[in-house]
């Protein structure tokens, strides 16, 4: 391939990308972002207009002179991304077009990925079927972006911690092959940093750090606008800081972990053993009902204002606001956001991390960092496991 066909190919990548994120953009727009001349972005958007993945879609507002088109990718384009987001126990699964709407609901699979016989085939199958019960026309599917819990290597496409192939091959060899479609790969708390800088709360902001509440209790760092790996992709293991005020085993193999004071699991399981103990709580009826997890019941009762469910909740909260004010010294980000699944209750969060930064961060640095709740939630891996693909792909 020429170098000149290759730097076509990825601006017109770039240009979807963009598209993508913002929905609609202006020439001028889409000139400055991808700092490519103007007739050089025209060329290329006429081109993706042939083709069917641009629309045309009216002029801007005016501010004084002639006022410009504006262009957005084609809802009627048939073009669509698998994404599918995992936590230790629950995957999910929903397929979008190049406009973000969902075109197929939300589809559920229990895989206990802690299980160390934990079955990629099951995966790859579920991911198969539901391509299947959505009946789109496998070639219309750019890949498949999946966030799942771990160290996840995203540029060889291997977790060392979860889903091991016993062939040798990279998991995403594998499920590629399996699948028999591109596939993409990253850690959870990476993904939702990322959802949240391109969709949600740190949309146009620089150094960011995205706490994701869930199973553990990741951390996702934008550093100057852009997603902070570390040397080896593994930056961010927010949990594994020795903070916690017991000794008890990390699921890491060491101990003072804050995972072991703060995840979602932990949360609900000193609910049952104060329930067993004989504390009164709503939850002593809730945790009956064993078609949801005692973490997703967990959160109801804080939402509830259950008194137990919130006294367990703040402890951890306390604990969450006082690891972040470490990080705090050394990164002097300009906001926090709260955000996965534990931010749907984000408010009951709050009083208790805040108590904790007061307590224990600098006021010159505390004072200056604003403290958001994510208004993605539940959808935030899956927005951005979607986003993996499309910073991945080439749309040849």
């Amino acid at each position: 391939m020429s170098v000149i066909i290759e730097k076509g190919q990825r601006l017109r990548a770039d240009i979807i990308k963009h598209l993508y994120y913002k929905r609609a953009l202006s020439l001028t727009d889409l000139s400055k972002l991808t700092k490519k001349s103007l007739p050089l972005v025209t060329a290329v958007v006429n081109g993706l207009i042939s083709e069917g993945y641009i629309l045309e879609q009216g002029l801007a507002p005016s501010t004084g002179g002639r006022r410009a088109s504006i262009y957005l990718l084609n809802p009627n384009h048939h073009k669509y991304i698998v994404a599918v987001a995992m936590d230790q126990l629950i995957t999910r699964l929903t397929i979008y077009d190049l406009s973000r709407k969902v075109v197929l609901p939300i589809q559920h699979l229990d895989l206990n990925m802690s299980d160390s016989f934990a079955d990629v085939d099951l995966l790859a199958g579920f991911i198969n079927k539901s391509i299947k019960k959505s009946k789109i026309n496998r070639n219309d599917i750019i890949g498949v972006g999946i966030g799942m819990p771990g160290f996840v290597n995203t540029e060889k496409g291997i977790n060392s911690s979860f889903l091991f192939i016993q062939s040798g091959e990279t998991l995403r060899d594998y499920l590629s092959e399996k699948i028999n479609l591109p596939i993409s790969l990253d850690n959870d708390s990476s993904l939702i940093a990322l959802a949240e800088l391109n969709f949600g709360e740190a949309i146009d902001l620089k150094d960011v750090m995205v706490v994701n509440i869930g199973w553990g209790t990741g951390l996702g760092m934008i550093v100057n606008g852009q997603l902070y790996r570390g040397s080896r992709g593994y930056a961010g293991e927010f949990s594994h800081i020795p903070l916690s005020d017991s000794n008890n085993l990390c699921a890491c193999g060491k101990r003072g972990c804050l995972e072991v004071d703060t995840s979602l699991l932990i949360m609900a399981e000193k609910a049952e053993r104060a329930l067993e103990e004989g504390a009164e709580s709503s939850m002593k009826v809730l945790f009956k009902d064993k078609t949801k997890h005692p973490r997703d019941h967990f959160l109801d009762a804080v939402e509830a204002q259950d008194p137990l469910a919130i006294s367990i909740l703040s402890k951890a909260a306390f604990q969450i606001g006082k690891g972040l004010s470490t990080l705090m010294h050394i990164l002097n980000p300009e906001c926090i956001v709260l955000s996965g699944r534990g931010a749907k209750v984000g408010k009951m969060f709050l009083p208790s991390i805040q108590q904790a930064i007061n307590q224990f961060c600098m006021p010159r640095i505390s004072e200056f960092t604003t403290i958001k709740l994510s208004t993605l939630t539940d959808e935030a891996e899956l927005l951005a496991a979607a986003s993996l693909m499309v910073e991945n792909s080439q749309f040849e």
